[in-house]
């Protein structure tokens, strides 16, 4: 009720400005705690408090899979475009604490297609129209599959329009147990015999 009160007293004929009113309002009827979503107030009661829940974050105790190397080959047709692209994948990279192993431009393809200018007659009169893709390849090492799929989601989702990307993931996996131990350690002996002509 005295929250209601100062409020529509602050607001109608204080001298202070409305936002500043507003402000010590929040401070008043909100408590600072980080675990709370807010306080409610009905009437003159005691507040009540709600805990904070993010249905987005979800805690698995599955371990981390490990990357030795993840390979994205982006390819368009404008080879600005790719330039931009591949400043702002690299800086993202850097941001996250990614290293990036190497950057390199595999060589263009380029298609032709060569047609005549007249329906019926004149051979000679042709013309061509190509078609040049470029390609750029970005090499990442040592990466978890949480850091991996935040970086993959990010850069997908800033991908520019006439541009495709390709994802290699080379996984680190443990050795198995039948494979650690060498083959012909476990194959019984055989007896040579000897063949007389």
């Amino acid at each position: 009720m005295a929250a209601g009160w100062l409020w529509r007293r602050l607001c109608q004929g204080s001298a202070l400005p409305v936002s500043y009113a507003s402000r010590i309002m929040q401070k008043q009827c909100f408590l600072p705690n980080s675990d709370l979503m807010g306080a409610r107030l009905a009437g003159s009661h005691v507040d009540t408090q709600e805990p904070k829940t993010n249905p987005l974050v979800s805690i698995s105790d599955e371990p981390e899979t490990l990357y030795k190397r993840l390979s994205l080959l982006v390819k368009g047709h404008d080879k600005a475009v790719l330039d931009s692209y591949e400043y702002f994948a690299v800086l993202a990279a850097k941001e996250l604490g990614i290293s990036v192993e190497k950057v390199h431009k595999p060589p263009k393809k380029i298609e032709r297609l060569t047609l005549l200018k007249s329906v019926h007659i004149y051979k000679k009169h042709r013309v061509q129209y190509e078609m040049r893709t470029h390609y750029l390849c970005l090499e990442l090492k040592y990466l978890t599959s949480s850091t991996a799929a935040v970086y993959l989601e990010y850069v997908q989702r800033n991908l520019p329009e006439g541009v495709a990307m390709e994802v290699k993931k080379t996984k680190i996996e443990k050795i198995p147990e039948h494979i650690q131990e060498p083959v012909w350690d476990t194959l019984p002996q055989v007896e040579e015999t000897e063949v007389k002509s």
